[in-house]
């Protein structure tokens, strides 16, 4: 240790005023011998000449307004995870939660992809096993799992199959359903034709479950009813969801729309239409295809055409879903002018991330459409094309999406 150090401890400890000045003196002779100590030096230039952590006052004043700092934006874990024991214990008698997104991570996401994957490749009974046997297992499938094989049986016309999954899911293996379980089966039942099921159900969602039916719910309701030919109980379901303070939903009111008007009865969809463009401001563009396939088909072209063009006036931002309908409809009656300036349009709105206007299905309209007329080489450059606007970007094709369909009479 240094002859400063020791003078400064000697100094400043607490037993300095005990120890004499021969003390003092003594613990300097014995330095002289082992260093070389300049006599000369004042002892309060020596306790200036302290060591500290930091250089200078402001440096240390730096480091508590970087520490407060890093605090406010990193709290500690005490700091914003409450105790266990402040929490409030859950009622036993509330209804249980559906899983949340969160659930789905770790082991449980591991077998949601495994399912996907399986359900991809068109091996439905394997996803099911799969899915099934994992109910026994430590990994127990999260909502999400049993909702995607579910609605993989109803895309295959297996509905016997996707309500026996449902009742073994959520009735048998005590797994907490979500609205999309509950739309999944709505939409078996009514497709089956029993839509007085599917009430049954909806009116179950009202009275027991801890969420409230979404615009889809009635999509497959409304549309349920009038396929059995009560339109006017599907009127009065539409009714029911306003005024429980849904927004108007477009593709409600296109059912409704779509019903009337396979009833000739333009007046009451016209009626239905002011009133969808009264409350929404930007409403879906399946609604103007559903009127040009009626107009098309009594054989009024111009009234299509018109209502074509009143929707792309109003250059609403519209979804591949929506456009994908409309190039159908300009397809399927020989608007082929006005259904490629549109796949063009399309191409050229593509900006993802920010907005995707194109899909897989997009292409293979396109495509087929080339193949029905022959047209190989034009098939082939419809999938290189891409949008001439400086910000649109190329489609990046999905693995099992864009599938070549040569064309079968």
């Amino acid at each position: 240790m240094s002859l400063y150090r020791l003078l400064i401890r000697s100094l400043r400890s607490s037993s300095t005023t005990d120890l004499s000045s021969q003390s003092i003196a003594a613990t300097l002779l014995h330095c002289t011998h082992d260093t070389k100590f300049n006599f000369n030096l004042n002892p309060l230039r020596l306790s200036q000449n302290r060591s500290f952590a930091f250089s200078s006052a402001e440096e240390a004043a730096a480091e508590r307004r970087r520490r407060k700092r890093r605090l406010r934006i990193e709290p500690p874990l005490n700091a914003i995870r409450p105790s266990p024991h402040q929490a409030p214990s859950r009622d036993p008698n509330a209804p249980r939660l559906p899983d949340s997104t969160s659930a789905l991570v770790g082991p449980r996401l591991s077998l949601h992809n495994r399912v996907q994957s399986l359900i991809r490749a068109g091996d439905l009974d394997a996803a099911s096993a799969v899915a099934r046997h994992s109910v026994f297992s430590n990994t127990r499938p999260t909502v999400f799992t049993c909702n995607a094989i579910i609605a993989a049986m109803y895309r295959a016309k297996r509905y016997n199959d996707a309500i026996a999954l449902f009742h073994f899911f959520f009735n048998q293996s005590n797994i907490v359903p979500n609205v999309v379980s509950y739309n999944n089966l709505i939409n078996t039942h009514c497709d089956e034709g029993r839509v007085d099921v599917g009430l049954e159900f909806y009116r179950h969602i009202i009275a027991n479950a801890p969420f409230s039916p979404s615009p889809v719910t009635y999509r497959h309701l409304t549309k349920g009813l009038i396929d059995a030919g009560r339109i006017d109980e599907a009127v009065d379901l539409l009714r029911e969801m306003l005024n429980k303070g849904h927004g108007a939903d477009s593709l409600v009111y296109n059912n409704l729309i779509s019903g009337f008007l396979n009833l000739d009865n333009l007046d009451k969809a016209n009626e239905l239409f002011d009133e969808l463009k009264e409350r929404c401001l930007v409403y879906d563009g399946v609604v103007n295809a559903t009127y040009m396939e009626w107009f098309f088909n009594k054989g009024r072209d111009k009234d299509a055409m018109e209502s074509y063009k009143s929707l792309m006036d109003r250059q609403f931002r519209m979804t591949p879903a929506t456009c994908n309908v409309l190039l159908e409809v300009l397809l399927k009656h020989e608007k082929k002018t006005e259904a490629w300036a549109l796949f063009e349009q399309m191409l050229d709105n593509h900006t993802p991330p920010n907005f995707q206007a194109v899909n897989s299905d997009t292409f293979n309209i396109m495509v087929n459409e080339c193949f029905k007329l022959g047209k190989f080489a034009e098939a082939l450059a419809t999938f290189k094309k891409a949008g001439t606007k400086p910000n649109s970007k190329p489609f990046a094709m999905d693995v099992a999406g864009t599938v070549l369909k040569v064309f079968e009479p």
